[in-house]
C-alpha cells in the first residue's frame, strides 16, 4: 500500500499555489511508494462531514502552473483550533478541533500533511506539529512579510501588477496634471509599495515602517506644481501611517475571521490633503485584490515549483517540522519556530529605501 501526503492551501489566495500544487505532485510521481491527497480549503475539508478531499495525480494536475487561485480552495477562516459552531441563540462558539483532525488523518492513512500557505498557516502548522503531526510549511504570501526567505511566491507577480498600474497612471496623471494616490496591499509590511514605486518612477511612497508627515508630502507635491503644471503618483501601502495616526482597520465581519480588514488610506490621505489646502486635481484609485489574482509570472512560477518539490523531500526524508525557505540560491528549510519569529520589515536604512531616496523618492519624513 502506498504512503500518503496531504496537500493544502489556507490562508489567501496567491499567484503561484498550483506551481507548488504541481510540484509536490511531480515529484511524488517520481517515486512509487507515494499518493497525493488535496484537502478542499485547507483543513476544511478534513473536518466537515462528510470529508472533501481529492486525489492529485500527475494527470490531474498537469497545466495548472500557469493558472492564478488555487485548484484546492482556500480559506481565511475557521480552522482546526478554531472551528465555528453556530449555537442556538445565533451567536457563534469557537471549538478546538485539532486532536479530533489529527486522529482523522491517522485513519485515512495520511503520513505527512504539507500546509501551503503564510504568517497565521504556519502558526497553526507549529502548534499541530507540537501535538504530533508529521506537517511540512510552504510560505505563501503576496506580502512578502516571512523573514526566514528571502522571497515568497506570489510577491513578486503582485509587484509587477502595481507597477502595471503606476505606469498607466502616470499617463492619465499627466494629461490631466493631476495627483494620483494608488493605494495596494501589503498589511504591516511595504515591500509591494516600495517596489512598484521604485519600478513604476512614482514621486512619493508611504510604507508602514516609516510614518509620513502630510506637510512634507503637500511641500513635494506644491514643488510640483509650480509652474500649474504638472503630475504626482503616491503609491501608498494600506498600513501606512501618518505620524499623528493610526492604520486604518476594521474588525472582520465574517465569521471565523480574525484578521483585521485594512484599507481606505488612499481616500483619508486624499482628504486630508484637500483640508490643508493642497490646489491640485485630486483623484484615488484602490488596487485590491488584482495584486493577488491572475497568472503568477515565470519567477513565481519557478519559485513555487522549487517549493513544491523541496517540501516533497522533506516529507519523503521524514524531515518534519520545518517550512521550505529560499536562501539565495538555495532552498532550504527552516524550523516553523524559526518561520514565525521574526515579521520580514523593511529596514528604514536598507538599500531599497536608500535607493528610492537616492532618486529623489519622497517618503513623507
Amino acid at each position: 500500500m502506498k504512503k500518503k501526503v496531504l496537500v493544502l492551501t489556507g490562508g489567501g489566495d496567491c499567484p503561484g499555489l498550483n506551481a507548488v500544487i504541481r510540484g509536490i505532485v511531480k515529484r511524488a510521481a517520481q517515486t512509487e511508494d507515494w499518493e497525493v491527497v488535496g484537502s478542499i480549503q485547507s483543513f476544511d475539508g478534513i473536518l466537515r462531514e462528510p470529508m472533501e478531499t481529492i486525489e492529485l495525480t500527475e494527470k490531474s494536475v498537469a497545466g495548472i502552473h500557469y493558472q492564478g487561485g488555487t485548484i484546492l480552495g482556500t480559506t481565511t477562516k475557521g480552522g482546526p483550533f478554531a472551528w465555528p459552531v453556530k449555537q442556538e441563540d445565533g451567536t457563534w462558539n469557537f471549538i478546538d478541533r485539532s486532536d479530533e483532525m489529527i486522529q482523522k488523518l491517522k485513519d485515512m492513512g495520511i503520513e505527512a500533511v504539507i500546509s501551503i500557505g503564510g504568517d497565521g498557516s504556519q502558526r497553526i502548522s507549529q502548534k499541530l506539529y507540537e501535538k504530533g503531526l508529521n506537517i511540512i510549511g510552504v510560505p505563501k504570501t503576496i506580502d512578502n512579510d516571512l523573514s526566514a526567505t528571502d522571497y515568497t511566491f506570489g510577491y513578486q507577480t503582485a509587484v509587477q501588477i502595481a507597477t502595471e498600474a503606476v505606469d498607466r497612471l502616470v499617463t492619465t496623471a499627466t494629461s490631466h496634471n493631476r495627483v494620483i494616490i494608488l493605494e495596494v496591499m501589503g498589511r504591516d509590511a511595504g515591500w509591494i509599495a516600495l517596489s512598484a514605486a521604485i519600478a513604476g518612477g512614482a514621486e512619493i511612497c508611504l510604507i508602514p515602517e516609516i510614518t509620513y508627515d502630510l506637510n512634507k508630502i503637500l511641500k513635494v507635491i506644491n514643488n510640483r506644481f509650480k509652474q500649474g503644471k504638472g503630475h504626482v503618483i503616491i503609491v501608498v501601502s494600506e498600513g501606512a501611517k501618518s505620524v499623528n495616526g493610526n492604520v486604518l482597520a476594521q474588525k472582520s465581519d465574517e465569521i471565523g475571521n480574525e484578521n483585521l480588514k485594512l484599507g481606505g488610506i488612499a481616500s483619508k490621505l486624499l482628504k486630508d490633503l484637500k483640508d490643508a489646502g493642497c490646489e491640485a486635481d485630486m483623484r484615488e484609485t484602490v488596487l485590491g485584490h488584482l495584486q493577488r489574482g491572475g497568472v503568477p509570472i515565470a519567477f513565481d512560477r519557478i519559485l513555487a515549483t522549487q517549493f513544491g518539490v523541496k517540501a516533497m523531500e522533506l516529507a519523503l526524508e521524514g524531515d518534519f517540522g520545518k517550512m521550505v525557505a529560499f536562501r539565495h540560491p538555495e532552498i532550504v528549510a527552516v524550523s516553523f519556530l524559526e518561520a514565525i519569529s521574526k515579521y520580514n520589515f523593511i529596514n528604514p536604512d536598507s538599500s531599497l529605501v536608500k535607493t528610492a531616496r537616492g532618486i529623489g523618492m519622497s517618503l513623507g519624513d
